[in-house]
């Protein structure tokens, strides 16, 4: 089991290291809603993919996350705002290997961590409308030992239906704020180029290590 990491590590590192039962924390009687369904399914991927960790190994969780990723994920938009000016200058096959590089490590990510199950709950909050349109998920990781962490997830309306555009450690620090100023970096000293060939070293890394 990893430990949960700092601040900088975010949720790809926080949530794939536990999967759990899943709790709607909601009226009785009620409906949830398209957003909150969407996170839903996303828990309970995760959910079969833990309890089959070890038959599976690092690939084969690989394999079986990565048509979830893109499901739940806008991943197109992420790496988009994650580039930031650099996508705006990128070529279109740039902005594809751009795209592709991020989802890969993503779900490497997801593979690498995801990788055993000791009775962690995830509980989901009714979602709250956020201007313009989007909606915010709240939910909480509950450890075995009763610790609590807090992830929330900037939910957008996109093609295939509501899709997670941001997510929000300890309820509030920005993932993809945070890819940012790391990516920043990376590209102002070799470009697009550069950060592709980052993303993928990153993601071949993980799959090898694990």
């Amino acid at each position: 089991m990893h430990p949960l990491p700092s601040r900088r590590g975010v949720l790809l590192a926080t949530i794939a290291m536990a999967a759990a039962p899943l709790a709607r924390v909601r009226p009785a009687g009620a409906a949830p809603t398209d957003a909150e369904a969407r996170v839903n399914a996303f828990y309970a991927a995760l959910l079969d993919t833990m309890k089959q960790a070890k038959r599976l190994g690092t690939k084969g969780r690989y394999e079986r996350l990565f048509p979830v990723i893109l499901d739940t994920f806008d991943v197109p938009g992420m790496t988009r705002l994650a580039a930031g000016s650099a996508w705006l200058t990128a070529s279109p096959a740039q902005q594809a290997e751009l795209t592709d590089a991020f989802s890969r490590l993503m779900t490497a990510t997801y593979a690498a961590r995801f990788d055993d199950f000791t009775g962690e709950q995830f509980e989901i909050a009714p979602a709250v409308d956020q201007p313009p349109g989007n909606k915010l998920v709240r939910t909480r990781l509950v450890q075995s030992n009763g610790k609590i962490y807090n992830l929330n997830y900037l939910m957008r309306a996109a093609a295939g239906g509501w899709k997670i555009a941001d997510v929000y450690l300890d309820g509030t620090i920005s993932e993809l704020a945070a890819r940012r100023a790391e990516f920043s970096s990376i590209i102002k000293g070799g470009g697009p180029d550069a950060l592709v060939a980052l993303l993928r070293e990153r993601a071949d890394k993980l799959l090898a290590d694990s």
